[in-house]
Formats: structure tokens, C-alpha cells, sequence
């Protein structure tokens, strides 16, 4: 059995966290659970890393939730439990989406349930050809919208392809995933790694406010009022990000054809 449920690899500006249970598929435990949530919480105040990999060990990206996995307060009824678990694993999501950092997610083999919503949380996501996600959960009796799905995958794919799965619980293939946008590209199993890897060091190219705040603003403009929200909080990150040292260093480097070296002040 793996003695940690994730592993993280330092890379620098680049952060490699790997779902690390390939004997139960990586499905959701509630040290796994912990552990992502400690990770993608602890983000917020690690401006060092600038770029999160997310990947999986095994054959298999995670199989959803390890019902034997969590531990039962035997005084806590069935619904004060359930909850307990069910908060737990949608705070990685919203964690994921609230770290300052790109996440680049890869996967291989069954993204079900709790592990199909750790792919829809990303910023990128690479598919290997193997990839199956579904929404498991409306095929063992609850509804199918769980773990942010009902949130995520209609922004990404559009209202009608989501409700074809939501309402279904069937598999999504990586080739169609990659036809409806869902995934950038689909590469083979031992290209997933360095065409993430490349990504995330293309995306260190940039100045890392400018970085985060481009998350910042796709996280926000996503749900923005009416399209004069958009432009205003575009025009204000712009007019802030201008009065940077690193934007000035930009310029200085841009005629001096040089890259730029990157302060974030």
C-alpha cells in the first residue's frame, strides 16, 4: 500500500502533486481528501510556486470514492456523516479554484465521480487515449449533479453535451472530450507528463501577478453580470498590472531582446 496518499515533486516555479493510491485507482479516502485540501489551501500563501501539475499514479487517474476509506462517528447519524464527507471532498474543488495558481491537470484510464470533478476543477487539462469520465453518481441512486459537475461542466462544454452525461451517468471518452473542448489535446500515456510540463513552463514566461490575475479574472468573468463587468475588471487588472516593476522590466526587455526577469513586484 503507498504510505502517502498524495506525493509532491518540486520543480522549481512548478509543482507536480500525484494522486499516489494506484492499488485502489486513487479513489477518494479521507487522507487522500485531506491531503488535497491541505495542498490547494496552503497554495494561497506559496507565491513560489507558480504552475500545479496534477496527475495520477497507476492506471487509472481515480475511481471516485472509497467507501471503506473514512472514518464513521458512531454517535453521528446517517445524514450528519454523509455530509461531513461530502463537504469535505467539494472544498478540494473549491480549493483548486481559489489557489492563485494555474493547474494543469493530466489523466489515464477512469475519472469517475469525485475524480472526473478533480479534472473539471482545473485550468488544462491533457488526456491520454484511454481517459473515461463519468458523473457517476446518478447511476447509484443520487442525482447527478455532484462535486461542482452541474457548476463546471456546463461553462465548459455547453448545456446540452453536459445534461447528455449528467442525466446519464455514462462514460465521456477522451476523443469526445476533446472534440467538445473539454481537454486541450490527447496524447499518448508517456507524453502526458512533459506536455504539461512544457505548459507550465511556457506559463513562467509570464510575470507571475500577471499570471494569477488571469486566473483571477477567468475564475470571475465566467459568472460576470453583463459584459461591462467583464471589461471593467479587465481594464482595472490591466491599468494595475502597468504600474508594475515587472511590467517595466518587460518593456526594458522587450527592445533590449532579452527575456524579461521576473521580480513579481
Amino acid at each position: 500500500m503507498s504510505e502517502q496518499p498524495i506525493a509532491i515533486e518540486n520543480r522549481g516555479a512548478i509543482e507536480v502533486v500525484s494522486l499516489n493510491r494506484p492499488e485502489r485507482l486513487n479513489a477518494m479516502n479521507e487522507a487522500l481528501i485531506q491531503a488535497l485540501l491541505d495542498y490547494f489551501n496552503a497554495l494561497r500563501e506559496r507565491l513560489d510556486v507558480r504552475v500545479v501539475v496534477l496527475r495520477a499514479e497507476g492506471r487509472a487517474f481515480c475511481a471516485g470514492l472509497d467507501l471503506a476509506g473514512w472514518e464513521r462517528d458512531p454517535d453521528a447519524g446517517p445524514v450528519h456523516a454523509g455530509w461531513r464527507t461530502q463537504r469535505l471532498i467539494a472544498a478540494v474543488m473549491q480549493a483548486m479554484r481559489k489557489c492563485p495558481q494555474p493547474v494543469i491537470a493530466v489523466a489515464q484510464g477512469p475519472a469517475c465521480g469525485g475524480g472526473f470533478s478533480l479534472l473539471l476543477a482545473s485550468d488544462v487539462r491533457y488526456a491520454a487515449p484511454d481517459l473515461r469520465m463519468n458523473a457517476a453518481y446518478i447511476k447509484i441512486g443520487l442525482g447527478g449533479c455532484d462535486m461542482g459537475a452541474s457548476y463546471f461542466l456546463p461553462r465548459l462544454v455547453g448545456s446540452s453535451v453536459a445534461s447528455e452525461y449528467l442525466l446519464t451517468g455514462k462514460f465521456m471518452t477522451a476523443d469526445k472530450a476533446l472534440a467538445c473542448g473539454l481537454v486541450s489535446e490527447v496524447v499518448p500515456h508517456d507524453e502526458l507528463l512533459p506536455k504539461a510540463l512544457g505548459l507550465a513552463e511556457e506559463m513562467l514566461q509570464t510575470a507571475p501577478l500577471g499570471l494569477r490575475l488571469t486566473k483571477d479574472a477567468l475564475n470571475l468573468n465566467i459568472d460576470a453580470a453583463s459584459m461591462e463587468h467583464a471589461f471593467g475588471l479587465e481594464d482595472r487588472q490591466q491599468i494595475m498590472l502597468s504600474q508594475t516593476a515587472d511590467s517595466v522590466e518587460a518593456r526594458v526587455a522587450f527592445f533590449e531582446k532579452r527575456p524579461p526577469e521576473w521580480q513579481d513586484r
